[in-house]
């Protein structure tokens, strides 16, 4: 009987023991699920942003190209008025107001020539700035999977990676919001 009494303490510290372990490998489940939860909410944030600003480069692209198409516009009246002029000339008759209208369009066209670049650098740093929300979103995606093949594993060590590509995808999306 002495001998069941001494290895009673043994088996309760070895199933504490074990039961240590169990919490111990749980902890890191949870961890795991609440890193794959703000990674995911990171992603959708990061993802919406990234379309408004693909929206905004798309539209801003459409818009410029207008204005070229405008501009040339303005460029073929030009050449019209020019071609009227010189025709005018050479039957001497007047020419009425057609230095003005060519002044003119030469002004609009230089106008609307400073618009459409102004759209175009718009759109390109806006495009920008969604190529850099696009990588934030792919390094939280990742992430995600690595913390599920850490999870479907029983691997704790697949949980490292996943934290770093968290943490640079961190970085993009900071960088993203605080694109001048």
């Amino acid at each position: 009987m002495a001998e069941d009494e001494q290895e009673s303490p043994m088996e309760k510290l070895s199933d504490e023991i074990h039961e240590a372990a169990e919490q111990a490998r749980e902890g890191w489940l949870k961890w795991s699920a609440l890193f794959s939860v703000l990674f995911a909410v990171m992603a959708a944030v990061a993802g919406l942003e990234s379309a408004h600003y693909a929206n905004d480069a798309m539209i801003e692209q459409i818009q410029a190209s207008d204005q070229w198409n405008y501009y040339q516009a303005k460029g073929l009246k030009a050449m019209l008025t020019e071609t009227e002029q010189r025709i005018l000339k050479q039957l001497d008759k007047p020419v009425g107001d057609g230095e003005e209208r060519l002044q003119k369009y030469r002004a609009e066209q230089q106008e609307i020539k400073n618009e459409s670049i102004r759209l175009s650098k718009d759109s390109t740093h806006h495009l920008e700035k969604h190529e850099v929300l696009a990588r934030a979103v792919t390094l939280f995606q990742v992430g995600i999977a690595s913390i599920g093949i850490a999870v479907l594993t029983r691997r704790r060590y697949f949980i490292l990676p996943s934290l770093v590509l968290g943490a640079v995808g961190i970085f993009f999306l900071l960088e993203g919001f605080l694109m001048p």
